[in-house]
């Protein structure tokens, strides 16, 4: 008998309408066009606009599409977990309200918090619940609303992150074509390198903290690039060494995209070349949690059932991780 695996068997997303490209921010900031796309590879992002529309909204938006595109009603689904770090609130979950905003009842749903690296946490944990047995339809997100967290007068941060939200259906499979490892890791090493420190139990909001600016996002740049460079290509290197795979068996690399260099190291490292790699960071730039969903949407069409695909992040903690699977369609 096969042993039971996950496949992912559909993939959507939502971006929004208003495109912030670098001619706003140059009116914006002090910055300049070439500056930012020589140093990220970003020429724009898209931003949600609207009162009281938060990261509930981008990822609903994506599920009404993925179950609209597999043809499956709300009442399959067994599980919803969204990957965010801009929650629309600290409760209920935005899982919970993504739910009752597309029709599912009665599933299993919470959100996971791993920054850059969160959908592949989610993808993770999602393959877990399927192969244990216990659900047949499971659905993992990765959305953010980075634009809620960002102060527009810093420079080095506003330039990075749009908003934006991915999702892939998960179903059990005894076939190949499944989710066949992952690497997840963290180090707290970096909790001061990219943080928003307050909102928490630590420093809840008070006029003081909002004074500080301690609830928008803060990066060291430096620190970041350094030790994504290393890690994600590192982290992606060791998955294909683990599964006898050399740059010539992958089909595509799909990896966070937080900066052109990092992607660029990343495929170095593996050996697999730039037209092998899907990059749409010039577009959308950094979507955090929906980086590489995102990109499995806009490549859906050119991947071919059985192809090795590797999933490669870094994000804030430190977290970072890679997936690999054969693409199941």
């Amino acid at each position: 008998m096969n042993k039971l695996g996950a496949a992912i068997t559909g993939v959507s997303g939502y971006v929004p309408d208003y495109v912030l490209t670098n001619a706003e921010l140059e009116k914006m900031v002090d910055t300049n066009d070439e500056w930012i796309r020589t140093r990220t590879g970003i020429s724009e992002r898209r931003i949600l606009k609207g009162e009281g529309l938060g990261t509930a909204y981008l990822g609903t938006k994506a599920v009404e599409s993925l179950l609209e595109k597999t043809n499956t009603s709300p009442d399959e689904i067994d599980g919803l977990i969204c990957a965010t770090v801009t929650p629309e609130m600290f409760f209920p979950s935005t899982a919970n309200v993504i739910c009752e905003n597309v029709g599912i009842k009665g599933a299993m749903s919470f959100d996971m918090a791993a920054a850059c690296s969160g959908f592949l946490y989610a993808l993770e944990t999602g393959n877990n619940f399927i192969k244990a047995g216990g659900m047949k339809k499971v659905i993992v997100i990765g959305a953010d609303k980075m634009s809620s967290i960002i102060d527009y007068t810093d420079r080095n941060t506003c330039i990075l992150f749009g908003d934006g939200a991915g999702a892939v259906l998960l179903e059990p499979s005894e076939d190949d074509y499944t989710i066949k490892d992952a690497i997840l890791r963290s180090d707290g090493v970096g909790r001061d390198f990219i943080v928003i420190k307050g909102g928490g139990s630590a420093y809840p909001p008070t006029h003081e903290t909002l004074d500080k600016g301690y609830h928008t996002f803060y990066q060291d740049g430096r620190s970041v690039f350094k030790y994504a460079v290393t890690s994600m290509a590192d982290v992606a290197a060791e998955i294909m060494e683990r599964n006898n795979l050399q740059g010539k068996d992958v089909a595509y690399l799909v990896p966070h995209q937080a900066n052109l260099r990092i992607i660029e190291a990343t495929a170095k490292r593996m050996e697999v070349e730039m037209d092998k790699v899907t990059v749409n960071i010039s577009k959308y730039g950094n979507t955090t949690a929906a980086t590489i969903p995102l990109c499995l949407w806009e490549w859906e069409k050119k991947f071919k059932k059985g192809d090795n695909i590797i999933l490669a992040a870094f994000g804030g903690g430190f977290t970072w991780g890679s997936v690999y699977f054969k693409w199941a369609y």
